[in-house]
């Protein structure tokens, strides 16, 4: 893995999904971070963000994962990071301190922009269940190239950043119609209009926003773009627009795949992952592809013979399983420049039990103390 990106995220910290940690959401109907803000309002919301913000990621969760070999996280922000809509609470100093540790321990940061106003796919990690409208309104994504502009002056001389992504799956059609957060929208009429974003509105876009960001970003931080579940869509274009040390980032999850296919047995996995990693072979022809997003979370793992076991024999199983898929993971995704496993935790007391179980291998730090995830011998990667 030598020169490889061997990563983490760092969701739900600064970008919340309720699915990860529910107690943030309780006491209201609110399914994502746009209606919590509103039915909450910021005079409740600042000091619950502050405190949470403060305490779910700390100076030691950088020495930690530094000290599993690590190279680089990615750290998801949202749109209103820098405190300038309302309600909202901003989020730029958390950042800054983010920096800070990650220079500290010599890990590099990739930010991720990944809500934008209206929402880029209308899932909950886009910042509003069921609407996806932001490409429709041009004051909108005048707002967002700011944003881009601001982070790229902000960040683009600190010596922790390895570059900043233009913005988080933004949605295919395809997704969008097999989507099940596309009917949770919470106000009908603020749904009206949502869809998906097509090629036509994201390739000019996507070359706007690189030329405004090199206006600050030097040459050596990295632009990265999402490939909006498109990854063997893009060809030449990133070449033939001349831009220089970019990265498309693609997200695979066994998990997602799993909703479509019924037979849960490794064979089925291998032949997914597979074709994954032979389309990020080709790709990584034209420009240099990044696992954005992947986990080792998956039915199979999950589920124990039907004879009566042993605890310790159950969980020896399972332990197996779990190593199985993640090889086989860890190999294909590294036929592309890196990966970043989602997420580095859920729950922030590793020791709570979650709320369901299939959560559990989501969190990293949950892998590695159940021995799920071998080592990832990285660290001959710290100077990627």
């Amino acid at each position: 893995m030598n020169n490889k990106i061997v990563g983490v995220n760092l969701g739900n910290w600064l970008v919340l999904e309720k699915w990860m940690e529910p107690t943030l959401f309780e006491g209201t109907e609110a399914n994502d971070e746009v209606w919590l803000n509103r039915k909450l309002g910021k005079e409740v919301m600042e000091p619950k963000m502050k405190l949470h913000r403060n305490s779910y990621v700390t100076e030691k969760d950088f020495e930690r994962i530094s000290s599993w070999g690590m190279n680089m996280v990615r750290i998801p922000i949202p749109y209103f990071i820098f405190g300038d809509r309302e309600p909202f609470v901003g989020c730029a100093e958390e950042l800054d301190r983010a920096f800070d540790w990650a220079e500290e321990y010599q890990i590099k940061i990739l930010i991720d922009l990944h809500t934008v106003p209206g929402s880029q796919n209308g899932y909950d990690n886009g910042g509003i269940c069921g609407v996806c409208k932001w490409r429709k309104d041009r004051k909108e994504v005048e707002y967002v190239l700011t944003v881009l502009e601001r982070l790229s002056e902000r960040y683009g001389k600190r010596r922790g950043l390895f570059g900043i992504e233009v913005l988080n799956e933004p949605i295919s059609l395809p997704v969008w119609l097999t989507s099940p957060n596309r009917k949770m929208y919470k106000d009908k009429e603020e749904a009206k209009g949502s869809g998906y974003v097509p090629m036509s509105f994201l390739k000019p876009f996507y070359t706007e926003a690189y030329e405004r960001m090199r206006k600050y970003l030097p040459e050596e931080k990295a632009i990265v773009f999402q490939d909006g579940f498109r990854l063997t869509r893009w060809k030449r274009f990133f070449k033939n627009n001349n831009m220089k040390n970019v990265y498309l980032d693609t997200h695979i999850y066994i998990f997602a795949m799993e909703s479509f296919v019924p037979i849960h047995k490794p064979w089925i996995y291998q032949m997914y992952v597979k074709f994954n990693q032979w389309k990020i072979k080709r790709v990584n022809q034209q420009i240099p592809v990044i696992v954005g997003e992947w986990c080792i979370c998956n039915k199979y793992a999950m589920k124990m013979k039907r004879r009566v076991m042993r605890q310790e024999d159950a969980e020896r199983e399972k332990k197996q399983k779990f190593q199985q898929i993640a090889r086989l993971q860890l190999e294909a995704w590294s036929t592309g420049a890196g990966f970043f496993y989602w997420n580095y935790q859920l729950l922030h007391d590793e020791n709570s039990p979650m709320d369901e179980e299939w959560k559990d291998s989501w969190d990293l730090r949950r892998c590695y103390n159940n021995e799920w995830m071998p080592p990832l011998n990285c660290g001959e990667g710290k100077n990627a």
